[in-house]
């Protein structure tokens, strides 16, 4: 089993040489920073499991160094201080750390919150959604960003015929009336023709082949409505 790495940010030496040795007893692989500056090199270069970052640092204070971390990584971070105002612990959750120990305190408790912070890390990163991407020949489709692109170009579509796009890309094959894609896209107190499906569907025809993809992925059923149809095999 890979030993997990911390990094220690603290000015003071007698304070990373207590917790190295704490550390490195209970198993964890341990970089010491004693500067913000050198702590943001360290994340910058290597990988760790969690930050012990002291607030109190002549160079840039934690807060600092907490916001410059936050630009770069997801890391988590343990903020360690003599100050205990709750001002300023809640300063230092609002610019990014994922919890706060006052000093002094006992070596047990903060094992102990390392790891629940290092838990929840790896949850959140197995549990985070990933981003839908529908690929097909020419033609990639991003629901969540709402990007379409041609070739690897992008092509600009209007929100509805996003939508639209969308609707029909993500149920390949399944036919949808015009009063079903009114229904999703326009709600059901819409008041207006069915016939805006079609103009929606004839701009977004004419944007992909003005991008250059050399198919019409979107079928007309006749005496139905629309599908979704890719030539060949699907990506």
């Amino acid at each position: 089993m890979a030993r997990l790495r911390a990094l220690v940010v603290d000015d003071e030496w007698n304070m990373r040489n207590l917790l190295r040795i704490y550390l490195m007893k209970e198993g964890f692989w341990v970089s010491e920073a004693s500067t913000g500056r050198e702590a943001l090199s360290l994340i910058g270069s290597e990988p760790f499991d969690i930050m012990l970052l002291d607030v109190m640092m002549p160079d840039m204070d934690g807060w600092q160094v907490c916001e410059a971390v936050r630009d770069k990584s997801s890391v988590p971070i343990l903020m360690l201080t003599a100050r205990s105002e709750t001002k300023d612990k809640i300063r230092g959750l609002e610019t990014g750390a994922d919890d706060y120990l006052t000093k002094p305190f006992e070596p047990e408790e903060l094992v102990a919150r390392m790891h629940s912070l290092i838990r929840r890390a790896n949850l959140a990163q197995y549990a985070a959604p990933k981003e839908r991407v529908l690929e097909f020949p020419g033609l990639v489709i991003r629901p969540d960003a709402r990007e379409v692109s041609v070739m690897d170009s992008g092509v600009e579509l209007t929100p509805k015929e996003f939508d639209l796009l969308a609707v029909l890309s993500g149920n390949l094959q399944r036919a949808f009336s015009r009063d079903e894609l009114v229904e999703r896209l326009w709600g059901l107190d819409f008041e207006g023709e069915t016939r805006v499906v079609d103009t929606h569907i004839k701009n977004i025809r004419e944007k992909l082949q003005k991008a250059g993809l050399g198919y019409n992925p979107v079928q007309t059923v006749w005496g139905v409505g629309y599908k979704f149809q890719v030539p060949g095999e699907i990506q």
